[in-house]
């Protein structure tokens, strides 16, 4: 029997990890052990294991900081969620669901495209304060925005009066107040979410993996580790972070459709900075390139502060200890020495059981 090389069998057990943690809550789930409070998490744990991944594309595999990542998921889940409310008297729930996720990841892809032109030419602390105010600009021009449809097409303002509406016409975006009733379009498929934002965290793991896995992906890496060094064999650095940018933008797009058409209210608040930067803590803290990394991260991170909430007072105290522990483990000296030495006792373990 031929054996699986090295990066087949760490992509398989990504996945096979995946199937396991889907198995257990499912299991959970059908035999009523699973909490109401966990149920609610179940799907917008997706939406962050998927904004995780995709972000570690960019800073782990790229070398690249950015802290815009919630202004693409706010691209993907405003143009996604506009498309359903103007398509759902006339495409069925789900090509309509399936066409809403490929109009947000295509939408957050492109604007990834132009804003990485020119910024992917700046380096470290420059580019993260540039996709900082990406993302805030995003924010604040969608704020501004009121979207209406009706006989006579689309009609786009930047305040209410800006325009009036046919009879029978219907007000989408409304600025602040966002957009509502996008979860309710999807009534008959709600129950399905959980299931589809993991097969969207398979294809997140199957684009990411094999984009890293291949020759554009070695170029990326080689990018990352030594810019002059790829320069001078031929490597075109700017076209390979580009596509890094682009790729890591479109999913946080499909991140951003999941989470929009799973809330009766969608509002561009929730898209600020800090958003950026709490998928960002858990890219670092589930160690940085490491894809596994950030899905455990995510999971355990997100759900803990919720599963806390009985201890009210120490709640925050021991989310912190949490975190520096995890820290500790990931980037301590000793910690990685220590694994390292694990591994290398597992590995040598199995060669001697098949030696035997």
């Amino acid at each position: 029997m031929k054996k699986m090389n090295k990066t087949t069998k760490n992509n398989a057990i990504t996945y096979l990890m995946v199937i396991v943690i889907f198995a257990v809550v499912q299991t959970l789930s059908a035999t009523g052990n699973l909490s109401r409070l966990l149920t609610g998490l179940l799907v917008p744990l997706c939406v962050y294991i998927i904004a995780a991944v995709s972000l570690n594309l960019v800073v782990g595999f790229s070398g690249e900081l950015s802290l815009g990542h919630a202004g693409f998921m706010c691209l993907g889940a405003y143009s996604s969620a506009l498309f359903s409310h103007i398509a759902a008297d006339s495409i069925p729930s789900v090509p309509r669901f399936i066409l809403a996720i490929l109009i947000g990841a295509a939408v957050a892809g492109v604007f990834g495209i132009l804003i990485g032109i020119p910024v992917l030419r700046l380096r470290g602390d420059y580019l993260a304060i540039v996709t900082l105010a990406f993302g805030e600009i995003i924010k604040n021009l969608i704020n501004i925005l009121y979207v209406g449809v009706d006989s006579n097409g689309i009609h786009v303002a930047t305040d209410s009066t800006g325009y009036k509406l046919a009879a029978g016409g219907k007000q989408i975006m409304k600025g602040a107040l966002g957009i509502s009733g996008t979860a309710t379009l999807y009534k008959d498929i709600k129950d399905y979410f959980f299931i589809i934002g993991t097969v969207l965290i398979f294809v997140t793991l199957f684009i990411v993996q094999n984009l890293v896995n291949s020759k554009s992906g070695r170029a990326i890496m080689a990018s990352r580790d030594n810019r002059i060094a790829a320069e001078s064999v031929g490597i075109n650095v700017t076209k390979f972070k580009l596509m890094a940018f682009a790729v890591s933008a479109a999913l946080a797009g499909v991140a951003g459709v999941l989470y929009s058409h799973n809330l009766a209210m969608l509002k561009v608040s929730v898209f600020d900075y800090n958003l950026s930067i709490l998928v960002l803590v858990y890219v670092v803290l589930g160690g940085i390139g490491n894809i596994r990394g950030s899905i455990i991260a995510t999971i355990i991170l997100y759900a803990l502060p919720e599963l806390l909430r009985g201890f009210a007072t120490y709640r925050m105290l021991i989310y912190a200890i949490v975190l520096i522990l995890m820290m500790l483990f990931n980037w301590a000296p000793a910690a990685r020495d220590w694994r390292s030495r694990v591994v290398e006792k597992i590995k040598g373990g199995n060669k001697n059981k098949e030696a035997a």
